[in-house]
């Protein structure tokens, strides 16, 4: 049977595909950081085939761990899901440089880390590495500066990573998703590193985090290296491109209550 093991796995994106990869016959190796959610979504999916592994993301002897574990419970790994992730809501200069620290800590080391400790384990399955980047690491995204720098490293690891893990066999999909109703955006961070208290600006369709977990299934089935779930924000990230000065007038208007 095979094992995925997913991040940031007790809410939002990542309990969705936990639910998706249950009910199409995995051995689950969850993680997050909040443990009392984990132990809660763990025993709501039946500990017969599920197992939860709490800690910080960031920390190098949660990876150990977590490998360590998926190779004694399991024997195998075949789906590394890097899910875990979280973002502010702050113009870049009244944000204190730890929150973008902790950002990128997260969203781009973390992953990184994790995934070349599991190289060893993915290629005796010839398995495959799921990354949830952002649309934001396409373009840029106003009051999230530290957001967008992280999704655009993390992307641009993993594309080189694709092309020289693709000799041991192991594949790569890529998603970049747009806005989504998940908790990420309800626990932003502010520029003081305190809970943000304004509301989110969003460009385009809110997707659901069950739609994105349908999307990201069907897309590793089929071998896809990328998806771009929301045309919309795909098609924004080429206006960018193509006439910046348009975009950056489109975007300070959008998120203009945001910036005070």
């Amino acid at each position: 049977m095979p094992t995925v093991l997913i991040t940031g796995a007790a809410s939002g994106l990542g309990w969705e595909l936990a639910r998706s990869y249950h009910a199409a016959g995995y051995h689950l190796l969850l993680t997050d950081i909040n443990a009392n959610g984990l132990t809660a979504r763990v025993d709501e999916l039946g500990a017969e085939r599920v197992i939860g592994l709490a800690g910080d993301i960031t920390d190098p002897h949660l990876h150990q761990q977590l490998l360590k574990t998926c190779s004694e419970r399991f024997g195998r790994l075949d789906v590394l899901i890097n899910n875990a992730g979280i973002t502010h809501r702050s113009p870049a200069m009244q944000t204190d440089p730890a929150v973008l620290r902790k950002v990128m800590a997260v969203d781009y080391q973390a992953p990184a880390e994790l995934t070349l400790s599991a190289l060893p384990l993915l290629r005796q399955n010839r398995g495959q590495i799921i990354a949830i980047g952002s649309m934001a690491g396409w373009m840029p995204v106003l009051g999230r500066a530290g957001y967008c720098a992280a999704k655009s490293a993390l992307g641009q690891f993993f594309e080189v990573l694709r092309a020289e893990a693709e000799r041991d066999g192991i594949r790569m999909l890529l998603v970049y998703p747009s806005f989504l109703d998940t908790p990420i955006e309800q626990n932003a961070l502010g520029g003081d590193g305190q809970q943000a208290q304004h509301g989110r600006s969003t460009i385009g369709q809110v997707r659901g985090a069950d739609w994105m977990a349908a999307q990201i299934l069907q897309a590793q089935r089929q071998g896809r290296e990328r998806l771009f779930p929301d045309r919309g924000s795909w098609l924004a990230s080429l206006l960018w491109r193509i006439a910046p000065g348009f975009y950056y007038r489109k975007m300070s208007a959008r998120f203009a209550e945001e910036m005070g």
